[in-house]
């Protein structure tokens, strides 16, 4: 079953868990990283772009994009959030 957007969320929120659980001040993370950890990529089904919208909607004022294709949407996204959520 192809992974959808509550699957991304969990696995985003488990991400930064485990980086408060170490004491981080912030993380970078890849979609393609992300993707990889829920499942389905790479692959023929994957849900790069449902992946990449739950992470730039889990954005807030002090993180930033790092680094993007130019379409906006693959395994290259890199975004620093701020810990603590």
């Amino acid at each position: 079953m192809a992974a959808v957007r509550e699957d991304f969320s969990a696995a985003l929120n488990a991400v930064f868990a485990e980086a408060e659980g170490l004491g981080l001040t912030f993380i970078g993370i890849t979609a393609g990283a992300l993707h990889r950890r829920v499942g389905g990529y790479p692959g023929e089904d994957h849900r790069m772009p449902v992946c990449c919208d739950v992470m730039r909607g889990a954005m807030r004022n002090d993180d930033s994009i790092v680094a993007q294709p130019p379409k906006g949407y693959g395994a290259s996204l890199l975004i620093h959030y701020s810990l603590p959520r």
